[in-house]
């Protein structure tokens, strides 16, 4: 049954070696069978699967995941403002899944939860225990007429960070851009961290006022939200930056066509839909619509993954759990919120193993580093009620130095080396002693 020995690697627990495979192969668990299956490789996929695969033993945990490259996608903001590369945001697959693991190089495409079955691409099918859906958000740039062909001329004005396939565009659009509108766009959908579109919108007007060309752009943040940030505390230091950076915003405004021949954008006032209104642009920013990936019998009608929003356990189907962005969860959806929901799913799969309720409770935590330019950060972080949830014992919503060389510096090592790993739960320890010992 095995095709395909992508990579053989040493793990060391306890300073004794276990030669272990990463295996991709067409069936699963040797039969068809295992005992978890992690349908999805990212960050939620790889932090669950290492804790239960160190706590399980060898072989005992599947994933089920396509792609031959794992992105740190936080990077993708700073890619697209030419601070990092897209080289430096990616490894090999093989390389960051968990070594007592079993890779399936394969994507799943029909669920059926009540026989504990998922069939996938290549037309097997793997029976199941215990499953962990953890498919993230798709990219929907199809859905927006002209996007495509817009985005696939050479050098051309219209870019976006969401994909790697687009990235590198967003900093050459910079650097060609002369005069006129430079417009960023949010899409009317869920979308991965909410204050991505932002981000790159402070970085692309402080790139344009570094390069003198400010005075010849007119820069503009096209919104389908009714506000500028979910979270009041920190919407409020949002409307004082676009105010003193003379950035326009337009919101419950969304993209409905590009024309990219004649580089134009039509947008749509989600208040009144008849009212549509076209705008030509120098360089246009395009956030694509996403939607979770069909799971047909375990989502809402939303798409999601229909789990209760404390135990993160599928309301349905007790031995069915989610994580990260394709969860129904009211969360926003960041890599920060994976980690804090790594620990409540693997101790409550764990739970539901032994026959226990689950009983951890994620409190919707989210942290959202919002970067305002080329060496300023405001690091938002918030739980289910839009509450500030802040780790250190400053004000956050301010614009600091320091927040930005932890987004730069910090957070990528962090996450390649302890979240992937499953060691690291996020910050709610570290929030717990720095605000105890100013008591």
């Amino acid at each position: 049954m095995i095709a395909t020995i992508v990579s053989l690697k040493h793990h060391h627990p306890a300073n004794l070696k276990s030669m272990c495979c990463v295996v991709a192969f067409a069936g699963a668990c040797g039969v068809g069978r295992c005992k978890v299956l992690v349908v999805g490789g990212g960050a939620g996929g790889c932090a669950v699967a290492a804790k239960l695969s160190s706590k399980l033993g060898e072989g005992k945990v599947t994933i089920l995941e396509p792609a031959d490259k794992h992105y740190y996608q936080p990077m993708f903001t700073l890619i697209g403002g030419g601070i990092k590369t897209l080289k430096d945001s990616y490894r090999p697959m093989s390389k960051v899944l968990p070594t007592l693991a079993k890779w399936v190089k394969d994507s799943a495409v029909k669920f059926e939860p009540e026989n504990n079955t998922v069939y996938t691409a290549n037309g097997d099918k793997i029976e199941y225990e215990f499953l962990l859906v953890a498919t993230g958000l798709q990219l929907n740039y199809g859905k927006i007429p002209g996007l495509v062909d817009a985005l696939s001329i050479p050098k051309g004005k219209v870019c976006s960070n969401y994909s790697p396939k687009y990235v590198d565009r967003t900093y050459q659009a910079l650097q060609a851009f002369k005069s006129g509108n430079a417009i960023f766009t949010y899409p009317n959908s869920p979308v991965k961290c909410p204050g991505a579109p932002q981000k790159i919108l402070y970085i692309g007007e402080h790139y344009l006022r570094k390069s003198k060309k400010r005075q010849n752009a007119n820069v503009i943040y096209n919104s389908s939200l009714p506000v500028i940030f979910g979270v009041k505390h920190y919407a409020d230091q949002l409307w004082k930056i676009v105010e003193k950076r003379d950035i326009k915003v337009n919101l419950r405004t969304n993209l409905i066509e590009v024309i990219p021949d004649k580089n134009l954008a039509v947008f749509e006032n989600l208040d009144k839909p008849e009212e549509k209104f076209t705008t030509d642009y120098e360089l246009l920013h395009v956030t694509p619509p996403m939607s979770a990936p069909d799971a047909q019998n375990l989502v809402t009608e939303t798409g999601f993954v229909d789990v209760d929003k404390d135990t993160l356990q599928h309301v349905r189907y007790e031995n069915v759990f989610a994580i990260g962005d394709c969860s129904a969860s009211p969360n926003s959806k960041t890599a920060a919120s994976v980690a804090a929901q790594s620990q409540v799913v693997y101790k409550n799969m764990i739970a539901v193993m032994h026959g226990v309720k689950p009983s951890q409770v994620f409190n919707g935590y989210a942290s959202c580093p919002l970067v305002t330019g080329y060496n300023t950060c405001i690091m938002a972080e918030f739980d289910y009620s839009l509450t500030p949830l802040e780790t250190f014992p400053i004000d956050q919503s301010k614009e600091r130095i320091s927040m930005f060389y932890m987004k730069k510096d910090l957070m990528p090592p962090l996450y390649w080396h302890l979240l992937l790993n499953g060691l690291w739960n996020g910050p709610g320890f570290a929030r717990k002693m720095m605000h105890f010992s100013l008591k």
